[in-house]
């Protein structure tokens, strides 16, 4: 594909910890030119001017791009494919007519995550009208839904937690390996994965020496979860899921525990369980034995590490799964969707080796 072929991409939402990591990774994909960057607060600036760090790193000239004002007819002139960086409840009033006008849309933000727009409604408090829209989208975890991506037009990104939590689960449910009623998430995010809107918990003074839980009982992300999980177990799954801030800017770590439906498994046997289950998955690293994840070896990249333990004494399998919640949790994995929808190689221009340390 030459130069004038690239595919000309938008990522609406262009100011927020999203969009540049979406900024920085299009901008060095071979196969895609930035023809449009989208805002509301921030229309009318130079990207530049947000992101001073970008000055005379563009060996495109898109950094030159300067933020507009949310046009959908504009973006369907000059775009192929869209990135809806977003808050909630918003790219909902723009894919429709995206669709329609015949670009290609991944939304990070949750509105495009569930099939039934009723648990939407009653976890995020807003009514919907676009149920038909809705009954395109393609549920964007690549390791699960690689085949559905690939001829879908409309991919609903996973939340960074789900990415973490479902990777680590998903052999067990897929192989009926764990009782499904015993599922307990205990999952730490970097303080990124609140955004970049000046938040009171996420100042330094606030965060910094400190972890507690939040949203414990009610997050938002576990119906997410439970949908998934629902999938793959081919029943209905209630998950246990309670989520932490850790002083640390990027970063998840997830650890899940199961109850073994067979008491005789041992760690040989989930490793070569896992290890087969994403054999066709190269974002995936399925740890050696006694290797336990660390977030850092993710940082910059799309890879999810995962490590297997059983515990004999109690009948329970602890999976750990590491992820960069900028990167696999958010912009990473929907360029590694944005790929597949397009016929291209999953790893394009996506970084393969962590900024370490």
């Amino acid at each position: 594909m030459g130069e004038s072929r690239r595919i000309r991409t938008g990522i609406i939402g262009a100011s927020g910890y999203g969009g540049i990591q979406l900024v920085r990774l299009l901008n060095e994909h071979p196969q895609v030119q930035i023809t449009y960057l989208g805002g509301n607060s921030s229309a009318g600036r130079p990207y530049t001017d947000i992101y001073p760090h970008l000055t005379g790193a563009d060996p495109h000239g898109e950094m030159a791009l300067t933020v507009e004002a949310v046009d959908v007819d504009a973006i369907a002139d000059r775009c192929d494919a869209v990135f809806l960086s977003l808050p909630n409840g918003l790219a909902c009033t723009l894919a429709p007519t995206l669709l329609v006008k015949g670009c290609k849309v991944l939304d990070l933000s949750a509105d495009y995550r569930f099939s039934n727009l009723e648990t939407y409604s009653t976890w995020y408090g807003e009514s919907r009208s676009d149920s038909g829209t809705n009954a395109q989208a393609v549920y964007g975890l690549p390791e699960l839904y690689r085949d559905r991506i690939r001829t879908s037009n409309l991919v609903g990104c996973p939340g960074c937690y789900p990415t973490a939590s479902l990777l680590a689960l998903a052999p067990l449910l897929k192989q009926g390996l764990a009782q499904p009623d015993s599922l307990i998430i205990d999952a730490k995010s970097g303080v990124s994965g609140g955004g970049r809107q000046r938040k009171e918990h996420l100042l330094l003074a606030e965060a910094d020496n400190s972890v507690g839980a939040y949203g414990v009982a009610k997050h938002r992300h576990t119906p997410e979860i439970e949908q998934v999980c629902s999938d793959l177990a081919r029943n209905e799954v209630l998950v246990q899921f309670t989520p932490h801030l850790i002083p640390m800017v990027r970063g998840i770590l997830a650890t899940v525990y199961a109850n073994l439906r067979d008491p005789g498994l041992v760690r040989d046997d989930l490793n070569t369980i896992y290890t087969a289950f994403y054999r066709h998955s190269p974002w995936v690293t399925v740890l050696p034995n006694g290797t336990y994840p660390q977030t850092k070896w993710a940082w910059g990249t799309n890879r999810c590490y995962l490590s297997v333990e059983v515990d004999a004494r109690t009948g329970r399998v602890i999976v750990m799964a590491a992820i960069d919640n900028l990167m696999k949790g958010q912009a990473g994995q929907a360029v590694q969707c944005f790929n597949l929808m397009h016929g291209l190689d999953e790893q394009l221009g996506l970084p393969r080796i962590s900024f370490y340390p």
